[in-house]
């Protein structure tokens, strides 16, 4: 049985699909309120917004206490301020990675968040204000002009891919993502 921080983070990580937007986007919508008061802010939240009490008091009390450093606001952290408009490629790849099997580990570090099944197999950075660099373990493949080696960016990985839209979250990626998933297995 889940832990209640367990429950609280699996939580944390359905927000978006569970109220059409993400933590950060929330806290950005509570900023512009005239309100400072818990109650006050989950009412507005599912009056105005149709959040439902769970997780508009989950958004009310990350907004009042952001400086938790459970593994979910580590991810919050990371694409805070001017990497906000990153965290649908973070979303979407998180999405596509987790119909790979039941057994796939999502590892939030203060910079990145390792994907671990029995060893890690990928990682994802937001690495600028513009890009999400993917981390692979894909030693024995080739490199290719969007598929390049490491290099100084992470020792962890031996290839890299460089996200600029969710758009780059596609087919390709996806495979090269599910090999390195299998190869860890």
């Amino acid at each position: 049985m889940p832990t209640p921080a367990e429950m609280a983070a699996t939580m944390l990580l359905n927000v978006p699909d569970k109220t059409g937007k993400t933590i950060l986007a929330w806290h950005k919508i509570l900023s512009k309120t005239s309100f400072d008061k818990h109650g006050q802010l989950v009412k507005y939240l599912k009056k105005d917004h149709g959040v439902t009490h769970g997780f508009a008091n989950l958004i009310v009390t990350k907004y009042l206490s952001p400086d938790t450093s459970s593994e979910s606001e580590l991810v919050t952290k990371q694409y805070a301020g001017a990497k906000l408009d990153l965290m649908p490629i973070y979303e979407a790849l998180i999405s596509a990675v987790q119909t790979f099997g039941e057994d796939v580990e999502l590892a939030p570090k203060k910079a990145y968040v390792s994907l671990r099944r029995k060893k890690q197999f990928a990682l994802i950075q937001p690495s600028t204000k513009t890009r999400v660099d993917v981390g692979l373990n894909l030693k024995d493949v080739n490199e290719t002009k969007r598929l390049e080696r490491s290099g100084s960016f992470n020792a962890m990985v031996s290839h890299r891919v460089k996200l600029s839209s969710v758009k780059d979250v596609n087919k390709q990626l996806i495979a090269w993502l599910r090999d390195a998933y299998e190869k860890a297995g």
